[in-house]
């Protein structure tokens, strides 16, 4: 899954959005990443960043639905829209969108479900604790996969009493929403635990600052951080891998799949 920011403001510096101009940049820059091996193009128009300030509907729509309209009559590959509004989502899915991916996925707003449920779209539940402003503020967990993965496992049960069908359903641990870097590596080491939740796993460490944490290094020094990430993540059961490089994850996705089917795919 590559990473298409249409904002001002993403953490990673990759921001493709200043004005209504930039929806041709935007354009330009998910169609690279097809180039580089997308399988699916992930459109978001509001910083989830530790900290971001809310963005107005209106804002949000004006961001996403002309680069979704343009992008739906170009590319083959599936359009996901990153968001949290029920409106952006239904009006996403109506512009060509196929998949919702919403970071407020325990619980979802009922009323992006039932959007999701309308066009038989598909869902990514993604964990957080809080909102972005408030998320990293001193985070605790007893026994932190017990609890992503009940969380996880009642929000899959809304989408189903929803109407969402289960072949239609991502779950993803949520890297850094709520979670201190100990939680991440945890998360990471132990991904297996959430394979009893039934449906395929996203995992999303592109640039994020436990690997800075880590490494000691700045946004755009994390790239080989990410890719040992990504390679941990596959190996422990990740079926999607959600990157802002995507040629570089790629590569490590696919020496990562060799290794663990002894064969050359």
């Amino acid at each position: 899954m590559g990473i298409v920011n249409v904002t001002p403001d993403s953490f990673s510096g990759d921001g493709q959005w200043q004005s209504e101009r930039d929806v041709t940049k935007a354009v330009r820059h998910a169609r690279k990443l097809i180039r580089e091996g997308a399988d699916i193009l992930d459109i978001g128009g509001e910083s989830t960043r530790p900290g971001a300030p809310a963005v107005g509907l209106t804002e949000e729509l004006e961001r996403v639905i002309p680069v979704i309209k343009a992008l739906a009559d170009r590319v083959k590959v599936p359009i996901s829209v990153d968001t949290t509004k029920p409106r952006v989502a239904r009006e996403a899915l109506r512009a060509g969108a196929c998949i919702v991916n919403t970071i407020k996925g325990t619980p979802a707003p009922a009323g992006l479900l039932e959007a999701v449920s309308d066009f038989d779209a598909a869902v990514v539940l993604t964990h957080i604790r809080g909102t972005p402003r408030s998320m990293q503020k001193k985070p605790h967990y007893d026994d932190v996969l017990s609890e992503i993965g009940a969380a996880l496992s009642s929000s899959v049960e809304n989408c189903l009493e929803t109407g969402i069908k289960s072949d239609r359903i991502i779950v993803d641990p949520g890297i850094g929403f709520g979670k201190t870097v100990t939680h991440n590596l945890m998360i990471l080491n132990r991904l297996k635990q959430l394979q009893k939740i039934g449906v395929p796993l996203l995992i999303g460490t592109s640039r994020k600052s436990f690997i800075g944490h880590v490494l000691d290094r700045e946004v755009s020094r994390r790239l080989p951080g990410t890719l040992a990430t990504v390679t941990a993540s596959i190996i422990n059961g990740a079926h999607i891998i959600r990157v802002h490089d995507v040629a570089p994850a790629r590569d490590a996705a696919r020496m990562t799949d060799a290794i663990l089917t002894e064969s050359v795919i």
